[in-house]
C-alpha cells in the first residue's frame, strides 16, 4: 500500500489514516507532497496521485481510496482491531469519530494544527469554546460508558481522529477545566500525544 500524505505540520487529515496504519502495523510506503507551494504545485504534485486532489490518497493494488474516515473504513477491513470488537463501542467510536469528520469548523479555523508552534494561550471566539465544550462532553461521555484509557477502551479510529484535536489544544493553551473537564479528559489529551505513532509523526514533522 502506498499513503500520499501532506506537509505533516499541518495535515490533520493526512495524520489521521497513517496513525491507524502505523497502530495496525500495515506495511504501507509514505509519500509526502509539501503543502502551500506557490503556482499551484503541490496540487500538481497531488493530482498525480488523488483523482480529488486532496491528501491522504490510499493506493492499495489497483484500488485508489480518497478520504481520510473512507482510507480508515478501508484499512479496518484489513486489521479488524481498529475497530472495538464490541458492537455498541464500535458504533458509538464510528459515531465520535465521524462527529469530528464533520464538525467542529469553528475550531478546525480558528486553531489550524501548527507543529511548529510553540504553545501559547489565545482568545478563543464563543463558536470555537462551543465546539470545545462538545469535545469534553463527548470525551467525557466515552469515558463514563467504557472506562478508558481510549475514548472506546482500547485504542481506535476514533482516538486517531481526536489525535489532531489534541495537538490543537496544546498549542493554543486551551484547558480542558475551563470547559467543565474533571480531569480526565485533560489526562486523555495528553495520552494522545505521548503515543509512539504520534511521536514519531511529531519528531519527523519537524
Amino acid at each position: 500500500m502506498q499513503l500520499v500524505i501532506g506537509t505533516k505540520r499541518w495535515s490533520t487529515w493526512s495524520l489521521r489514516p497513517w496513525l491507524a496504519l502505523k497502530r495496525a502495523g500495515l506495511p504501507f510506503e509514505e509519500v509526502l507532497v509539501e503543502l502551500r507551494q506557490e503556482n499551484d504545485i503541490s496540487g500538481a504534485a497531488i493530482r498525480k496521485h488523488s483523482p480529488s486532489g486532496l491528501v491522504p490518497c490510499l493506493k492499495d493494488g489497483d484500488l485508489t481510496v480518497v478520504d481520510s474516515l473512507a482510507i480508515c473504513e478501508h484499512l479496518a477491513e484489513k486489521a479488524p482491531s481498529l475497530w472495538p470488537r464490541d458492537p455498541a463501542a464500535r458504533a458509538l467510536a464510528r459515531s465520535a469519530a465521524a462527529e469530528m469528520h464533520s464538525g467542529f469548523a469553528s475550531l478546525r479555523g480558528e486553531c489550524p494544527m501548527a507543529l511548529e508552534v510553540e504553545p501559547r494561550p489565545v482568545e478563543l471566539s464563543p463558536a470555537t469554546q462551543a465546539n470545545i465544550r462538545r469535545i469534553v462532553s463527548l470525551w467525557s461521555g466515552m469515558f463514563d460508558r467504557f472506562g478508558g484509557p481510549f475514548l472506546a477502551g482500547e485504542w481506535s479510529i476514533a482516538d486517531a481522529f481526536y489525535t489532531p484535536v489534541a495537538t490543537r489544544f496544546r498549542t493554543y493553551g486551551v484547558k480542558l477545566s475551563d470547559y467543565g473537564d474533571d480531569g480526565r479528559c485533560g489526562e486523555y489529551n495528553a495520552r494522545l500525544l505521548e503515543q509512539p505513532e504520534f511521536l514519531e509523526w511529531e519528531a519527523a514533522s519537524k
